[in-house]
């Protein structure tokens, strides 16, 4: 896929695997972790100074499907750590080219994860811990009209 619409904010998923982040110009090593995953983008951390625009290298592989995805991406927000709650830099990425099969292959993936909950992304062993949590309830919990 050439480009991918982020009119709409696809929904984020809580997901800690390595990856290799790096600037496109100089091919310098930015960040080694996704945080949470979605279709258009990613958070990633920790993070080495960038600016908002710049274009990366993503590369990650999803632990159910087994595909690596390797994608063109850009910079969309820097999260400095500065901020209560905030412990470390991280970066927001919008995909800007990735190839369809890969796209398919992370839809897959986060059919299996719920959704990370509203609000600020946590980190550490809280994700972990709601990670957990929430993929519990989600398997053994049925909405009201499936009963």
């Amino acid at each position: 896929m050439d480009s991918i619409e982020t009119g709409a904010r696809m929904p984020r998923h809580l997901m800690r695997l390595p990856c290799q982040v790096v600037r496109e110009r100089d091919f310098r090593l930015i960040a080694d972790r996704v945080e949470n995953l979605s279709v258009t983008g990613l958070a990633v951390s920790p993070a080495e100074a960038v600016l908002t625009g710049e274009k990366l290298i993503v590369s990650f592989r999803l632990p159910r499907e087994g595909v690596w995805v390797d994608a063109e991406a850009r910079v969309t927000r820097v999260i400095h750590g500065r901020r209560p709650g905030e412990d470390q830099r991280s970066l927001g990425l919008v995909f800007e080219a990735v190839e369809d099969e890969q796209q398919m292959a992370i839809a897959r993936e986060l059919m299996q994860i719920p959704p990370a909950p509203p609000g600020r992304v946590f980190r550490g062993e809280h994700s972990d811990r709601v990670a957990r949590v929430l993929a519990f309830f989600s398997t053994r919990i049925a909405p009201s009209w499936e009963n």
